[in-house]
């Protein structure tokens, strides 16, 4: 009887979904606007938009979080999660917004591999979510994880080869400098990519 004076269980999984599903959105806008084919100031807007759109949602959650008595996993995980899924697209978008103020017109294909990569790990991470809401999953969830981390390792490598390749090929100062910056920045997703890995494989631990 005293359950029906409880709070309603708020659907902080569907603030998960809802984030990583606009996210996996806004890294294949990015392909996009790294093919060199597509119009840079369209495909920048269209980031920012999901970008504006995630931190909504974020806030959303963060709030009900605030007013929600009873919660699906521990209240600190999901505080992280959310916000190390918004960094993700903050980190997309920073990228294409430096790619506008920098009026970088030759697309290098090192970078169009790694928003690719981010494709994949956020899709990674959208099916270890939707799988989260069972814990009698974990196995198919730490399979999800494991391929973020091999992702995650891959993007490093590809980051190696294309610093390598920019200080050896490129003779204009400035240009190193912007593509260096730009290429930080997806670093940083593919990490944070890897941190919501580790978060999610920490609530499977505690579930157990």
């Amino acid at each position: 009887m005293f359950r029906r004076f409880l709070p309603k269980e708020t659907g902080f999984f569907d603030f998960f979904d809802q984030h990583i599903d606009l996210t996996i959105k806004g890294c294949k806008d990015l392909v996009t606007l790294l093919s060199g084919e597509a119009n840079v100031l369209s495909q920048a807007a269209r980031i920012k938009q999901v970008e504006h759109d995630t931190d909504n949602i974020t806030h959303r959650c963060i709030e009900a979080l605030h007013k929600t008595f009873i919660t699906p996993i521990d209240r600190q995980d999901i505080h992280l999660l959310i916000k190390r899924l918004d960094d993700i697209i903050d980190s997309v978008d920073t990228a294409a917004s430096r790619i506008v103020l920098y009026e970088i017109v030759d697309m290098r294909y090192e970078a169009k591999d790694l928003a690719s990569l981010l494709v994949r790990a956020t899709t990674e991470i959208g099916q270890a979510l939707k799988n989260l809401r069972n814990t009698k999953k974990a196995e198919a969830i730490n399979e999800k994880c494991i391929a973020i981390y091999q992702l995650e390792n891959d993007a490093d490598v590809i980051l190696r080869g294309a610093l390598a390749r920019l200080f050896k090929e490129e003779t204009e100062a400035a240009l190193i400098i912007k593509w260096k910056e730009i290429y930080e920045h997806l670093e940083k997703a593919s990490d944070r990519c890897e941190d919501v890995a580790n978060i999610i494989q920490g609530v499977l631990i505690e579930a157990s």
